[in-house]
This record gives C-alpha cells, sequence and structure tokens, in this order.
C-alpha cells in the first residue's frame, strides 16, 4: 500500500519518532517521506495512507500540519506526536481531539501515537526564573522536574511502542 511520511519537528522530537515509522514499514511503498514543506500534492494523490507527525503547539498541532491534514480527504491517517509534558494519556487524548479536527469527514484515523518531547533549554530557564517569585514557586518546581524527565524523550521505549502501534494498523 502506498504510504506518505510528513512532520513538523521543532526541535528534531517528532523527525526522531518520523524515523521510526519509516523503519517499520516496506520502504518501497513509500511515496514521500520528509517534512510538511516537501509533501506535494501528486505525493498526497498517489498515497493511499498518511502517517502525519507534529509537535505539540499550544495544545494543538502547527498549522502546516492542519493543512496537510485538511488535504487528505479520502485517505486514511496515522497520528503521530510529541509533546513536552507527557506523564498523562487523558493529556496526549485531549492533544489528538484538537489535531483531529482538522481531518475531513472522508478521511479515516486509523491510529495514533504520542509520546513526551524534550524541550529547549529556554524553557527551563523560564521556569528557573518564576522561583523568584514565591506565588509561583511551587509551580515552577512542578515544571522544572516535568522539564527534566522529558529531557530524555522520545527514548528507545517510546519508539518501540510507536513502531508496535504502527505494526497493528499494518
Amino acid at each position: 500500500m502506498k504510504y506518505l511520511i510528513t512532520f513538523a519537528s521543532a526541535t528534531g522530537n517528532t523527525q526522531k519518532l518520523a524515523q521510526a515509522v519509516r523503519e517499520a514499514l516496506p520502504a518501497d511503498e513509500c511515496v514521500n517521506f520528509g517534512s510538511t514543506m516537501t509533501i506535494a500534492p501528486h505525493d498526497v494523490v498517489e498515497a493511499k495512507r498518511a502517517y502525519v507527525g507534529f509537535w505539540t503547539n499550544r495544545g494543538t498541532c502547527p498549522d502546516a500540519v492542519a493543512e496537510i491534514l485538511q488535504s487528505l480527504a479520502g485517505k486514511e491517517i496515522f497520528l503521530f506526536g510529541t509533546a513536552g509534558f507527557g506523564e498523562s494519556q487523558d493529556y496526549f487524548d485531549g492533544i489528538l481531539a484538537r489535531v483531529k479536527e482538522n481531518v475531513p469527514k472522508s478521511a479515516r484515523v486509523i491510529g495514533t501515537f504520542m509520546c513526551q518531547g524534550k524541550m529547549p533549554p529556554s524553557v527551563r530557564e523560564r521556569y528557573e526564573a518564576m522561583l523568584s517569585n514565591p506565588n509561583e514557586e511551587a509551580k515552577a518546581r512542578f515544571l522544572i522536574e516535568n522539564f527534566d524527565r522529558a529531557s530524555s524523550h522520545p527514548d528507545e521505549g517510546d519508539l518501540a511502542d510507536l513502531k508496535r502501534a504502527i505494526e497493528r494498523v499494518r
């Protein structure tokens, strides 16, 4: 079955997931692998299935991913993504629900996967600055702890989980 893999990756986390998707699928059936900027209309026409990856931007996918999703009428779609926060499946499910709002009614989401992803050091610096405000100290400590947990993700366990999710829909 012809497929494409496209993604938006701000820090390399989602690109790492996209590479794992690529490794889990037959190479000879891939019509395109690359960022959302490299997907051409003829790739969309040729592919029966699209694996679409995103980083979380304000609780949903970036605009470029939303635009790609909106162009996938009649396709099977597998969504995968990363978020700086991530120890709650409910949190991931909320993100996925917002992302799915961009999927045309004639398309079908056949699977999803999300995991935590590391954040840039500037985010930790912003959290550390919050420590000087007594009203925000508890929140800042929570955010810093989450930042530190996220620093190793996506890890080998995340990549293995993603590959298993891909296998379930093949």
